[in-house]
């Protein structure tokens, strides 16, 4: 990750497990407006996923043909009864043999009974193998997207992301559904009629063969034109739905600005660019079908000529039975073609729709190469920050050889100037990002060497933003530490405070949380997230601003809770609100990268230096 530009992080990433991952930073918005890279190694890796589902798949094949070969006799005994009506020279008048047009109308009906029974079976199979691949193909992004680097989930819009879960991943399954099993049974079709036709005469199947050089060069012409717009407009779909996304989450602040006429028009851009867009997908790939069916038409035409004169001529064996099935036939031909040119356009959706759920599939997964396990109760909360380097950005460094040693229950304030980088400690500490340079070590161990999962489950991190779940208060607290007793729970609840609202709520801790808590204070959202750290009985504990949204009486409150909490637990507070951290054992001061200064607030402000700075500042209004 070192050499690939990462965006700067907000301060609201929670430390699984005790919270989501959400994401931060810059939303670059920078989506993907090239062409498909490789078009065949995409469809090679969609056959792929069909293949999986192996038993349907072999089934759904053996019906396919058993279905395309009762159709292709169809006209065969068809062919046959006309046959049976023959002009008797002697009385110059139609004689029919009933007793064997019967025979094979009889076998018609069954062929046709049996091609209707399995045609339902057919589409049975086919939305198993359809759900079933999608099923498998979801689940395999939704697990890549769980071990995705922080820094992706930041430089990429969440709604674009989401888009890619849902919109593309549907196009898949409908050209599963429907295009896979179409173009099978084109092919088997395209075969088998071409075999028949040979059988009936091979003059007339090569003029019904003069016009598919003409139906491969419109539909390769049309279709190289009309890839591009289908790209485009999955690219805009996920651009649409990134903003309505972004709009929602954000909608206070748009508001609060009065920016709904703007957001309205933007959305109104996009989604007028995305009008005229489908538009035009829609009008290229609904012209190949008319088209094609001109040329069908045609070739139907120069069939029927052409026997009619093989009659009158008496040449090739040629009855007014064969004429009718190689005009059959040569619909059969040509009605695959036909088909797989109607169906262009979504095999084209779904084929880009493909690709952008791959990109997110070949990313790079986070970096995890800790070996050496470590258990919760193994770790003293020693930490030290040796030279460590760091830069969102290449060539544009936050930290800049920052030095810093935590001792075991130790309580340390991290202090600065908006953008110092005290974030930035936290993150690399719980490896949301990988250092540039430097290291740093938990009780002797270089974080790198401890398993992701094992770091922090022993660290546990109260944000200013809080994240909840829709679920019920009990297993929002819970979430950090699922099996704790319900009796545990309500006393992380009562420590943090959080008990005296929650008792005073209809169902209590049973009541179930709108989408990130909406329906409680930002002061009790925060509230919960304390008792969340509470119940984590986390060994390395870090308060991001864990009271900043809370009342003064609250806070004092949470303050003597914190105390209690941080006892013998190694402590890093991050704080705007100097006065929270006045009696913190050390306050570090960030500047330009670097630990600038360090010490007790008493012996800070004696120095007279940057946090003596900030502090008279902060305070100035107060003092006036």
């Amino acid at each position: 990750m070192n050499n690939q530009q990462r965006p700067a992080p907000k301060t609201d990433m929670p430390v699984i497990p005790l919270g989501p991952r959400r994401g931060g930073g810059p939303m670059a918005g920078r989506m993907n407006a090239e062409k498909p890279k490789n078009t065949k190694k995409t469809l090679l890796r969609l056959l792929r996923y069909i293949g999986r589902n192996g038993v349907i798949l072999g089934t759904l094949i053996v019906i396919m043909l058993a279905v395309t070969c009762a159709d292709l006799l169809g006209p065969f005994f068809q062919a046959k009864a006309i046959d049976t009506i023959e002009m008797d020279e002697a009385t110059q008048k139609l004689h029919i043999d009933f007793d064997t047009m019967k025979g094979y109308l009889s076998l018609m009906a069954i062929i046709f009974v049996c091609s209707a029974v399995l045609s339902y079976f057919q589409g049975v199979l086919s939305a198993k193998l359809s759900q079933s691949t999608v099923r498998t193909m979801r689940n395999d992004l939704f697990a890549k997207i769980s071990r995705l680097p922080i820094g992706y989930t930041d430089s990429h819009r969440h709604g674009d992301i989401m888009s890619r879960m849902t919109n593309d991943v549907e196009n898949v399954s409908n050209a599963i559904s429907q295009s896979v099993t179409t173009l099978f049974s084109c092919v088997l079709t395209l075969i088998g009629a071409l075999c028949m036709m040979v059988y009936y005469s091979p003059i007339m199947t090569l003029i019904a063969l003069v016009t598919i050089p003409v139906s491969i060069t419109v539909s390769s012409k049309l279709g190289k034109f009309m890839r591009r717009y289908f790209v485009q407009r999955q690219r805009l779909l996920g651009q649409l739905n990134g903003q309505v996304e972004e709009t929602v989450t954000s909608y206070k602040t748009v508001v609060a600005y009065g920016k709904e006429e703007e957001s309205v028009e933007k959305f109104g851009r996009v989604s007028g660019e995305l009008r005229r867009c489908a538009v035009k997908a829609r009008v290229w790939g609904s012209i190949m079908g008319p088209i094609m069916n001109f040329i069908g038409n045609l070739q139907y035409v120069l069939v029927a000529a052409t026997g009619g004169w093989m009659v009158l001529r008496g040449r090739g064996g040629v009855t007014i039975g064969s004429i009718q099935a190689m005009l059959q036939y040569s619909k059969k031909f040509t009605h695959p073609i036909n088909q797989i040119a109607n169906q262009y356009s979504s095999i084209l959706t779904a084929l880009a729709g493909a690709e952008r759920i791959f990109e997110i599939m070949d990313q790079a997964d986070e970096i995890d190469e800790g070996k050496k396990a470590t258990k919760p109760e193994e770790i003293t909360g020693h930490i030290e920050f040796k030279n460590v380097q760091f830069g969102y950005v290449p060539g544009h460094p936050v930290l800049k050889g920052l030095n810093l040693s935590v001792k075991p229950g130790q309580k340390i304030a991290i202090v600065g100037a908006t953008g110092s980088g005290k974030t930035t400690v936290v993150n690399l500490l719980t490896r949301f990002y990988e250092l540039d340079g430097g290291e740093i070590t938990v009780d002797g161990v270089n974080v790198t060497e401890i398993p992701k999962k094992d770091l922090r489950s022993f660290i546990a991190i109260v944000l200013q933003d809080t994240v909840l779940f829709s679920d019920t208060i009990r297993n929002n607290i819970k979430y950090g530490h699922a099996e704790a007793s319900d009796e545990a729970m309500r006393a992380s609840a009562a420590t943090a405070r959080a008990d005296r609202f929650i008792d005073r709520l209809p169902d209590g801790y049973d009541t179930v949380l709108a989408e990130s808590g909406s329906n409680l204070s930002q002061g009790q959202r925060q509230l919960l997230a304390i008792a969340r750290a509470v119940l984590a009985d986390p060994k390395i504990l870090i308060l991001d601003e864990a009271t900043s949204n809370v009342d003064t009486r609250t806070e004092m409150h949470i303050q003597e809770a914190l105390v209690a909490l941080m006892k013998n637990r190694t402590s890093l507070i991050i704080a705007h609100r100097l006065s929270t951290i006045r009696d913190a054992d050390v306050i570090v001061v960030i500047k330009d990268g670097v630990v600038a200064e360090a010490g007790d607030h008493d012996t800070l402000l004696a120095m007279g230096g940057e946090y003596a700075t900030l502090y008279s500042n902060q305070f100035a209004g107060i003092a006036t």
